[in-house]
């Protein structure tokens, strides 16, 4: 059962694992074309931490000890569905997400990843691109949340120079922050 708020936002967890070398992992939706970042519900009974541990190994099949836990967003960051995302007819009614981002650096052998832990994968591959490319990747709606994870998150990423600059192909209005709005 997911953990829905009385304005209607599904609690969520969201996963940044990076290889050490400035690149970030993705995943492919299974039988999609889409990309995005691990993530996934808030059970009533777990821990935030908790549901970032299971689903690090539900989607990508590590477990705690292939990770180092580097830092996570401080507050929840929300997102709206679409309409058309939206299932009127189930209750409660779920309108968008609250996610808490989590930072992890891969200590394990990248061997580990795997998608076939649970009986319906969520994903069934993955590939390790630059910092913020996951905003070109993932859907629409949810790119404002990425680029607000990935800034709050890019100073753990890249403690020594910061994380890149943002790419040109960024809206004007995410540029803001990093001098050049």
């Amino acid at each position: 059962m997911d953990s829905i708020d009385e304005q209607g936002f599904r609690a969520n967890v969201g996963i940044v694992l990076t290889d050490g070398c400035g690149r970030v992992l993705i995943a492919g939706r299974r039988g999609r074309s889409g990309w995005q970042f691990p993530q996934g519900g808030i059970r009533p009974e777990e821990s935030i931490e908790g549901a970032m541990f299971r689903e690090l190994h539900e989607e990508v099949g590590l477990d705690p000890g292939d990770v180092d836990l580097i830092g996570a967003t401080e507050g929840w960051l929300r997102y709206r569905l679409p309409e058309r995302y939206v299932r009127r007819e189930q209750r409660p009614l779920c309108i968008g997400q609250k996610q808490r981002w989590f930072l992890l650096h891969l200590v394990g052998d990248v061997e580990r990843l795997r998608f076939d832990v649970t009986d319906e994968p969520e994903f069934d591959r993955c590939r390790w691109v630059d910092y913020w490319r996951p905003v070109k990747e993932v859907i629409y709606f949810k790119r404002p949340v990425y680029v607000r994870a990935l800034r709050e998150l890019g100073p753990l990423a890249f403690p020594d120079a910061g994380p890149p600059p943002p790419p040109a192909w960024w809206p004007r209005r995410w540029r803001r922050g990093f001098g050049d709005a």
